[in-house]
């Protein structure tokens, strides 16, 4: 029975469009014919698209794609009957607003990104322990083996480069409401000058104030505890 369907299924798409496998001696002696109306015919589309739509060369794609595989084909029946059992999904147009399923965000580890770009790129934990691990700061070669895996992973941005230094790591293996935590360090790859060509700002995305510069602008330290003691 699946071979009776298929068999059929040709002609009868054939059929409706008009052409049968008894014309396929006249279709191969219109082949030429039918050529210089195809042309005839694509510019008479092409016009139309410049009336239909806003961005036509996008669709003009469609028909230079048409004819290509037209040219696959040694006569109109074998092409149009392709065409007509696997039609297109959809026609080409240029690229409009993203859906809300499009937005979407990429996670990757550092050594599977390599060789990839994308417009933004957020590294995480960019504190010392995960660059350079904690595993590695024993010798002197995977210390600097780090130092590359970071600049992988810093290099794989085309415009924004964002880098996350958590303040705060939240101890594991306590209650759910717990909030014991232990501070985290600045990544050692980072010294001044190299910190001096990024822009720091907070979680709060205010400019982040240098604990140095803040500790100077307090002025003079008062000491609380003579002052007590004088009280008394």
């Amino acid at each position: 029975m699946a071979r009776s369907r298929h068999s059929r299924g040709p002609r009868r798409h054939a059929r409706t469009l008009g052409v049968t496998a008894g014309d396929a001696d006249v279709d191969r002696q219109s082949d030429c014919a039918l050529g210089r109306a195809g042309d005839a015919g694509a510019n008479v589309v092409r016009a139309h698209l410049e009336r239909l739509y806003e961005a036509p060369h996008a669709r003009r794609g469609d028909l230079d794609q048409l004819e290509r595989l037209s040219q696959q084909h040694a006569s109109r029946e074998s092409f149009v009957t392709e065409l007509t059992l696997d039609p297109p999904q959809a026609s080409g147009d240029l690229a409009g607003d993203p859906l809300l399923d499009e937005d979407y965000l990429i996670l990757s580890t550092v050594h599977s990104a390599k060789g990839q770009e994308w417009e933004t790129v957020h590294v995480l934990n960019v504190t010392d322990g995960s660059f350079p691990s904690e595993f590695s700061t024993g010798r002197a070669e995977l210390i600097a083996e780090e130092r590359r895996l970071l600049y992988v992973a810093m290099t794989r941005a085309r415009s924004e480069l964002r880098l996350m230094a958590p303040v705060r790591f939240y101890v594991t293996q306590q209650r759910g409401m717990g909030d014991r935590y232990v501070h985290g360090a600045r990544s050692r790859f980072f010294s001044e000058p190299v910190l001096a060509q990024f822009d720091r700002i907070s979680a709060h995305g205010e400019p982040a104030v240098d604990a140095a510069k803040a500790k100077s602008a307090q002025g003079a330290r008062i000491d609380v505890t003579s002052r007590l003691r004088d009280m008394w």
